[in-house]
């Protein structure tokens, strides 16, 4: 994946950028709501220094080539909602991982689908992916309901799969294929 230019897209609603340390409290406002974090894997921010260290990592793996994220906003205004992107990306396998979260102030308004669509039709035309995954918290229905609306299918139950705030967590695996994407 070769970025030399942060790619802007944009839906009929929403305009998604780079996120830049101008974003800090904008996203220390969601990241420290302990309903967004709620199955993020990591608790709620506390400071600015967490939200400075988000947007530290949303840079190092573009840099390393590992991923991408973009900061959800909507077009008539700047302030960064959300974010959606790419993390762990596999490219010699044409593979990578989709995470989004979204301010609970806009929850059920249909802008965590459009940015998650944008972020997958990128995904599968700009970055050749073969295959989007999405690891999902078995608690989480929302976040299940909205990757299965993208066409995703549930392939199986991770057991014990990653150790976050201080628990094991079983995360389902999810996949959308290019060819299933195509069809839409």
């Amino acid at each position: 994946m070769e970025v030399s230019v942060f790619p802007v897209l944009e839906t009929d609603r929403l305009v998604l950028r780079q996120v830049t340390k101008e974003d800090a409290s904008s996203l220390l406002k969601y990241l420290s709501d302990q309903d967004v974090m709620r199955y993020v894997g990591l608790e709620p921010f506390k400071s600015i220094n967490d939200a400075m260290d988000e947007i530290s990592w949303y840079h190092s793996i573009l840099k390393k080539r590992t991923g991408i994220r973009w900061g959800i906003t909507l077009k008539d205004q700047g302030e960064v909602i959300g974010s959606c992107g790419f993390l762990n990306l596999v490219s010699q396998h044409y593979r990578s991982e989709i995470g989004f979260e979204l301010s609970r102030e806009h929850w059920g308004k249909g802008i965590a689908s459009e940015a998650i669509e944008a972020v997958i039709r990128y995904g599968f035309e700009q970055i050749d992916l073969q295959r989007i995954e999405a690891l999902i918290e078995p608690p989480n229905i929302p976040s299940q309901k909205l990757v299965e609306k993208q066409g995703f299918i549930r392939e199986g139950l991770l057991r014990s799969y990653e150790f976050t705030c201080g628990k094991f967590d079983d995360l389902y695996m999810y996949s959308l294929l290019k060819q299933d994407f195509n069809t839409k």
